[in-house]
């Protein structure tokens, strides 16, 4: 592809790129229109506008939507940072005004997470930012960090051990763990001693499907073990399958304080140590000066008890 003329500089605009990257990161005409608040005509006639202008189809149909060409995946990341380097500069000369603000913002989160700050979070947004909508992407940790970075999600939720250099992150809270039980497998609550906790039959979330966490990891170091008889992959499922039989979970406090009561269960401290660990909001470094994203962190620190 040649380098565009003066002429052909003129026939682009910021919405013929806005639209050129939904294109490339969502391949379907209907999701960028709807992102986007436009109709699927218009969609159309950008793409036609955009193949004139770049001289090539950039986006073949399939049954299961768009396919990028090898110009287009080649011009996302020049038109990605010229798109974010105006709305730094918009920024820092507008400031975000959330009662005027619409769109949708798009976080990332798994289970506990979304358990635990989604609910508060919404209620600050309907109230504060009702033009917002909230879409949760239930995404793991490489997910999340890979739509971060390719701008499918705005902000991530949860723990990222080993975070990559282009993303940037901010301490929510440190978090511990409890165990959840029916009265009858924890009769001694709040405690519970280390015998009656490795003979009990427990249940695991696991999203990725392993028996094993790191509960067992800390049980290994003491020269004990436990029996699990049930993996699952989010904690709310967990805690219903607690309240039908006597086997016992352990989950993240906040979690565990926050449902587990709901479902007629008791807690109780573990009787043994386990790694505690920091639940923070992640977002790409080229977001450290968006608006939009400074005031949405601040709603999510404030949520926080």
């Amino acid at each position: 592809m040649s380098d565009l003329s003066k002429s052909e500089l003129r026939r682009l605009d910021l919405t013929l790129l806005l639209i050129f990257l939904g294109l490339v990161r969502h391949r379907k005409a209907a999701d960028v229109a709807t992102d986007l608040g436009l109709t699927p005509s218009a969609i159309s006639q950008a793409l036609q506008r955009l193949r004139a202008v770049f001289k090539d189809e950039l986006f073949l149909r399939h049954p299961y939507g768009l396919e990028p060409t090898a110009t287009a995946l080649a011009l996302e990341q020049p038109v990605a940072q010229a798109v974010e380097a105006l709305r730094g500069a918009l920024g820092t000369a507008r400031a975000f005004d959330p009662e005027r603000a619409e769109g949708i913002v798009r976080i990332a989160a798994l289970d506990g997470e979304q358990a635990v700050l989604v609910p508060p979070l919404t209620a600050r947004l309907r109230a504060a930012a009702p033009g917002l909508r909230l879409s949760v992407l239930p995404f793991g940790r490489g997910q999340a960090a890979e739509a971060l970075s390719d701008g499918r999600a705005d902000l991530m939720l949860g723990v990222l051990w080993e975070p990559d250099p282009a993303m940037s992150s901010q301490l929510l809270y440190e978090e511990g763990f409890l165990v959840a039980g029916r009265s009858k497998a924890l009769p001694q609550a709040p405690q519970v001693t280390l015998d009656d906790y490795c003979n009990a039959d427990h249940i695991l979330i696991s999203p990725g499907g392993d028996l094993r966490g790191i509960v067992d990891t800390a049980l290994e170091a003491l020269g004990r073990s436990r029996r699990i008889v049930l993996g699952l992959p989010a904690f709310l499922p967990a805690l219903a399958v607690a309240a039908r039989c006597d086997a016992i979970v352990t989950l993240p406090a906040r979690v565990a304080r926050s449902f587990a009561p709901g479902f007629g269960l008791v807690l109780a401290e573990p009787p043994l140590t386990i790694r505690r660990f920091n639940i923070s909001v992640f977002w790409h470094r080229r977001n450290d000066r968006d608006p939009r994203i400074l005031w949405l962190r601040q709603q999510l620190a404030a949520i926080i008890p």
